[in-house]
């Protein structure tokens, strides 16, 4: 079981996500460009760094590409950019879709993660913290 401040967390993998095969090099595409923010939080999470716990990058799910995607908690986490300030309606459809499949959508911005990413590691521990804690913590 993960702790995360003393308190367990609660796996909820969700099963059986639908795929499009057709955005499999898309997704691999963006993996190797690299986008700087992506990059600068990847840095903080992989190889299992925060608490343990496995990060996918560009993870299909859908007709969606998340950016971060942990399976083990059925977590998906979005870096929203500039860009996203035109695509609010497009950005509410994924999430519904995504939480429809039963999965948690965790938000933080292009800015926070370049100038807080510690703020932003905090926020996303409250965020597992709030969503998956075990009913009977240790």
């Amino acid at each position: 079981m993960t702790i995360i401040h003393g308190i367990g967390i609660k796996d909820r993998p969700v099963h059986n996500l639908p795929a499009n095969s057709n955005l499999s090099d898309y997704a691999r595409n963006n993996r190797k460009a690299g986008n700087m923010t992506e990059i600068v939080f990847w840095l903080q999470v992989h190889r299992k760094m925060f608490h343990g716990l496995d990060f996918d990058r560009q993870k299909g799910i859908g007709n969606y590409i998340v950016d971060f995607y942990v399976k083990r908690l059925g977590l998906a986490g979005e870096i929203d950019g500039g860009s996203h300030n035109e695509k609010l309606d497009y950005d509410a459809q994924r999430d519904n879709f995504l939480e429809g499949l039963g999965l948690r959508v965790f938000h933080t911005t292009n800015y926070d993660v370049l100038q807080h990413v510690d703020l932003v590691l905090e926020d996303l521990r409250y965020f597992i913290v709030k969503h998956y804690e075990h009913e009977e913590n240790p």
